[in-house]
Order: structure tokens, then sequence, then C-alpha cells
């Protein structure tokens, strides 16, 4: 690590609040990772006639437990649970035993229901746990948001390079372009495109990746106009190497610095475009595990306020996090805040 990274490094562990917020975030993120661990509908690990079987893992039929039928088992059946126990076996189960598609069919009250120690922050209004729910969601829409912003960032960090490197006639075209595309309303088009096609993961990713590289277009082209006139780029040209090398090894370098800062605002708006269209309609598939569904859900039943509270405080933790971080860091790679 060079001397001048050690210090922003330093300058980061300074703020306090950056850093604390940063390994909360990934002590969140890193659980969510293994949120079928945590939240489940099958068994963790499962003994049965001294053979081990791990259901999170592997689909097993009812008939390897001395059932009936030749059917996915169904560990929470009362029926399947006695033929294990009459073969003194036992199962391991997660801390909540239900995904995020699980239907809680022994509610004390119609759904949703309130929480309680069945249901920690109770269940929506089709019978789903919402603590597993938010679970999933969390970390759904950390991995959309992550891939998002490195995609996002790839293709900023190469269309200002090039247009800051050459500037002239391609600086002058790409502009104009970019203006014309900024000015297209986004949200409505992710709606128009969304509704034409029936929405996943990666097809709503790539919708969006049409209008978020642009965030970083302007930063990395300004590092590039008044870096392609500096004394060592004018050395390295004058040793023969070619404009790639110059560009992505002595430019860019420097240029990553003011991306750096600005990748976690990306980041936390990320999160947010997907939080909108999943609350609107237009986002993942029906069924999966969304906070914007979440919120969807608390607005279309006030009269069930952990919906909207779960997901109020899910948003706004994960979201103030990113914003302490993003703030740590901007202030790290400030020359003016580095001792």
């Amino acid at each position: 690590m060079s001397p001048i990274m050690r210090r922003r490094v330093d300058a980061f562990c300074r703020n306090r609040r950056g850093y604390w917020s940063l390994w909360i975030f990934l002590a969140l993120f890193i659980l969510s990772l293994g949120a079928e661990l945590i939240a489940n509908n099958k068994p963790i690990l499962v003994s049965f006639q001294g053979k081990l079987y791990t259901p999170i893992f592997t689909s097993y039929s009812e008939l390897e437990f001395g059932g009936e039928f030749d059917l996915p088992a169904d560990f929470r059946d009362p029926f399947v649970k006695n033929l294990i126990d009459e073969a003194n076996g036992w199962m391991i189960w997660p801390i909540i035993r239900y995904n995020y598609q699980t239907i809680n069919f022994d509610l004390p009250s119609p759904a949703p229901s309130p929480p309680s120690w069945e249901n920690w922050l109770g269940t929506d209004d089709q019978a789903r746990d919402v603590m597993a729910r938010v679970i999933y969601g969390f970390r759904i829409s950390v991995l959309f948001a992550l891939v998002l912003t490195l995609a996002s960032s790839v293709i900023g960090v190469a269309a200002g390079a090039v247009q800051g490197f050459y500037g002239g006639k391609v600086d002058l075209l790409f502009q104009r372009f970019i203006e014309i595309w900024s000015g297209l309303p986004v949200l409505f088009l992710l709606i128009i495109l969304a509704s034409l096609v029936e929405p996943n993961f990666w097809w709503l990713l790539g919708i969006m990746l049409l209008f978020s590289w642009m965030s970083l277009v302007d930063v990395v082209r300004a590092e590039f106009l008044r870096g392609r006139n500096l004394e060592y780029v004018r050395a390295a040209r004058a040793l023969g190497l070619n404009n790639s090398t110059i560009m992505f090894r002595h430019i860019l370098p420097n240029a990553m610095v003011a991306t750096l800062t600005f990748m976690p605002f990306i980041f936390n708006g990320s999160i947010v475009t997907l939080t909108a269209l999943d609350f609107l309609g237009f986002g993942l598939p029906p069924g999966s595990p969304s906070l914007g569904e979440l919120v969807a859900q608390g607005k279309n039943n006030l009269h069930a306020p952990w919906l909207g509270l779960a997901a109020f405080f899910t948003l706004a933790l994960m979201l103030t996090l990113l914003i302490f971080i993003g703030e740590a860091v901007r202030d790290a790679f400030d020359p003016r805040k580095i001792n």
C-alpha cells in the first residue's frame, strides 16, 4: 500500500461514524448472504435412521422418510415430523422457520397478522413472514445495487475517459448525445420498458444500466481534460507510449479518486430506484422478496402498521449507513482533510 493510500485509509478510520457504519453494513450484508440458513421453511440438517440429510441444499422425496407420496417432503407437516421422530431422528431448524414465500396457515388472526413469537415482524396480507421477506429483500436490493453500481462505473469511466482524453469533435458529439439522453424522463421510460416485458433481475438491471452510467461521465471527463496536458502525460507521449496506456495507466488512477467518492451515492440511488419501481409494481416479478413491495403493502394496509414500519426502518437503516460510508470515503479522498 502506497503512503498516500495509507493516509487515506487512516483518514477513513478516523471518521468513526463512517468506519462503524461500514462494519455494521458489512455484517448485515454477510448475514443476508446466508439468508437460507437464517430464514427457511426447511431444516438445515436432518437425521433419519442414522443418515444425515441437508434439505436446504437438496430436495428430498417424502418416500425417503417413510411417507406415502413421491412428492417433495414438507418438513413442517406434522405427518413428516412424526415419521422422523418415530425413527429417533432429529432436525436442526433455522432461527426463522419461514422463507420469503412460505405461507403461515396457522395464524391466530386473519392476515396481515401482528408480530408474535412465531412471526417476529408479523405477516403480510398473503400470510407470509415479514421478517423473512425483509432479510431476503435486503440481500436482493444490495446485490442489485452492487452489480448496477459496478457496471455503471465501468461504462461511465470508459465514456468519460474517451471524451476527456481525445476532446475536440469526439467530446463535442458525445456531450450532445449525453445532453439528449439525460433529458429523457428516466422513471417513465423504465416503467414503459418494464411493462412491455416480464421483468426479472437481469432484465431490470439492463434497463436501469441504460441511464445510470451517465452519473460518472462528467467527473471523469473533467479529470481527463485537466490531466491530458500535464507534464507527465507529455513525457509519456514523448517516450512513445500509445494512447490506451497513457489513459488507463497514467491518467485514470488520478481520475479514480473523484470516481470512488461518488460510488456510494450511486449505490444509494440504485437501491432507491429499485424500491420505487417495486412500489409502483414495475420492478421485480410478483412474489419476489422486495422492500418496495413491502412499502406498497404498508400503504394498502394502514390497519397493519408493522408492514410500513418494517419497510421504513429497513430502508432508513440501509440508506443511512451507506450515506455515512459515502461521506467518510469522500473526506478520506479530499486532500484538504488529510493530515
